[in-house]
C-alpha cells in the first residue's frame, strides 16, 4: 500500500513547502485540501480548518499549480479533499474538473448531516445527489468518494454502504476512516471492510480518544496521536489485508502533539511498522 498525506494536517506549511517535506519524509503522494479560505481568517494563526496555508482554491490555475509542484516533488495525487456539499452538483463538477487538470483520480463529496429532518429524507436527498455525481464521475473519469464521518448520515461502514450501494463502485466509492468511527459509528473493522467490498476505495489514518470531565459526566472526544488512542491500527491493517485492499493510506493527523515536520516522519514510521512499502518494478 502507498502512503500519502492530506494537507489539511499541515496548516503551517505552504503547498510548495509541504510537497518537499512530504517527499523528504518518504511518502508516495499528497492529497490536496481544495476549498476557499475565508478572507476574514487569513490574518489568523495557521489552523486546520481556519487559516490553513496548505489549501488550494478550486480554480484552474490552482489545479495546474497542484499538478506542477506535485510532479516536481515526485509525488502522486491519490485524491482531493474537497468540501462539496450534498446537492451542489455545480461544485462537484468544478471539483472534478480540478481533479482532471491536477491529475487526481478521486474527489471527496459530502453526504449531508443530521439537521432535524427525518433520516430517510436526508438519505433520499443524498441518493439523488449521488446519482448526479455518478453521471459527472462517468463524464470526467474521476471517482467520487464518500467519507465515513461522525456527525453525518454516514458515520459507519454499514450506513455508508446503504447509501452508495445503488451506484457503480468504479464511479462512487468510500473512504474508510477509523479515527472518525472511533467518535461515532464504530463497527468491527473486518466486518466493515467486507461489507464495503468493491466500494472500499481509500483510507484515512488518524486517531481519537475521550476525556472524562473533571466533575464526571459525558466524556468528550478529542483527536489523538496515532500511537495513543482508541483505534487499534493492528486490527485495521489486518482487516484491510484480509479483504485484499491495496489502495492508499493517507495521513490526517489532527492531534497537534508534534510539529508538522516531525509528525510527518513519525507517522510514516508508525504506519510502516504495520505495512510494508510497495515493491518497485
Amino acid at each position: 500500500m502507498k502512503v500519502g498525506v492530506f494537507t489539511v494536517g499541515l496548516p503551517d506549511l505552504t503547498p510548495e513547502e509541504a510537497v518537499q517535506e512530504i517527499k523528504d519524509a518518504g511518502y508516495d503522494g499528497v492529497e490536496w485540501r481544495v476549498t476557499r479560505v475565508p478572507d476574514e481568517v487569513k490574518g489568523e494563526e495557521p489552523s486546520f480548518w481556519g487559516n490553513n496555508l496548505c489549501t488550494l482554491a478550486p480554480t484552474e490555475e490552482e489545479a495546474r499549480r497542484a499538478r506542477r509542484i506535485s510532479e516536481e516533488a515526485g509525488l502522486e495525487i491519490p485524491g482531493l479533499g474537497t468540501y462539496v456539499a450534498v446537492g451542489d452538483l455545480e461544485a462537484a463538477d468544478e471539483a472534478m474538473r480540478f481533479a482532471v487538470t491536477a491529475g487526481a483520480a478521486q474527489v471527496r463529496v459530502g453526504a449531508g448531516a443530521p439537521d432535524g429532518r427525518p433520516y430517510e429524507e436526508l438519505f433520499a436527498a443524498a441518493r439523488e445527489f449521488l446519482a448526479g455525481v455518478e453521471d459527472l464521475a462517468r463524464s470526467h473519469g474521476v471517482k467520487a468518494l464518500i467519507e465515513i464521518h461522525h456527525r453525518t448520515i454516514c458515520p459507519s461502514a454499514s450506513l455508508t454502504h446503504r447509501l452508495v450501494s445503488a451506484f457503480d463502485p468504479d464511479l462512487v466509492g468510500v473512504i474508510l476512516d477509523p479515527g472518525n468511527m472511533a467518535q461515532e459509528g464504530f463497527e468491527d473493522y473486518r466486518i466493515g471492510a467486507e461489507l464495503l467490498g468493491p466500494y472500499l476505495a481509500h483510507v484515512h489514518i488518524k486517531n481519537s480518544a475521550f476525556e472524562r470531565p473533571a466533575g464526571g459526566g459525558v466524556w468528550e472526544s478529542r483527536w489523538a496521536p496515532l500511537e495513543d488512542g482508541v483505534v487499534d491500527f493492528g486490527l485495521v491493517f489486518k482487516a484491510l489485508e484480509h479483504v485484499g485492499y491495496d489502495g492508499w493510506l493517507v495521513m490526517e493527523d489532527f492531534s497537534s502533539v508534534r510539529p508538522s515536520r516531525e509528525a510527518l516522519k513519525y507517522n510514516l514510521q508508525f504506519v510502516r511498522s504495520f505495512v510494508e512499502p510497495p515493491r518497485s518494478g
